[in-house]
């Protein structure tokens, strides 16, 4: 089930719930979704604005990607769901004797290596949207700067929170050149996001105190 559909009551009633999904990897996802949703805001309170034809054709750009980003993160909230039941599924499997403990370890492995590739996507794709967010903060109006500001933040939040998913599932991998690679890839994600989601919330933060 992707939960996209369902209103925020209801998904946050299923993420409370004793259900193991959505759970973190899913809230991950709608975290990201809420970053993007924040710069489409900014850029639809800009566009059409005199004040800002300028920069009116990046701003638009800026909306393209950001509703873009949304999306997928959205979807991201179904293979965040996806790949958990299937890993719950690998360690189902029968183990009754060596070709089923082989089959079943085999299962696992490659259900652990989709299930941290997933949450590295929805990292990425979280992380693209605060590479949205310093343009927004920049180039839009500025009554609304403190919504990119937050959208930095939001993303920032996805980043991290996906991140938790790719070394949970890293732990499980005996493929030490997957695990090496990945948390290489989160690793680096972070510390990149980490230095912008900072700079962005200080020029957000300076502007809203007219510096």
């Amino acid at each position: 089930m992707s939960f996209k559909n369902e209103t925020v009551s209801s998904f946050l009633d299923a993420l409370a719930s004793q259900a193991s999904t959505p759970g973190g990897g899913s809230a991950a996802a709608v975290m990201g979704s809420m970053g993007a949703a924040l710069v489409s805001m900014v850029c639809n309170l800009t566009i059409g604005k005199p004040k800002y034809a300028p920069v009116e054709a990046e701003v638009k750009a800026l909306l393209a990607r950001a509703e873009g980003l949304r999306a997928a993160l959205l979807d991201a909230m179904a293979d965040d769901v996806r790949v958990f039941d299937a890993v719950m599924a690998a360690y189902g499997l029968p183990k009754d004797d060596d070709a089923q403990k082989a089959a079943r370890s085999a299962a696992i492995q490659s259900a652990l290596r989709e299930a941290t590739d997933v949450p590295l996507a929805c990292a990425r794709l979280a992380a693209e949207v605060i590479g949205l967010c310093r343009a927004t903060a920049e180039q839009g109006n500025v009554n609304v700067v403190s919504d990119a500001g937050v959208a930095v933040l939001a993303a920032h939040a996805a980043v991290r929170s996906a991140a938790l998913n790719v070394y949970i599932n890293i732990g499980g991998i005996k493929d030490a050149e997957f695990a090496g690679s990945r948390r290489e890839a989160i690793e680096a994600l972070l510390a990149d996001t980490a230095r912008e989601t900072e700079a962005v919330f200080e020029l957000v933060k300076a502007k809203l105190s007219g510096h």
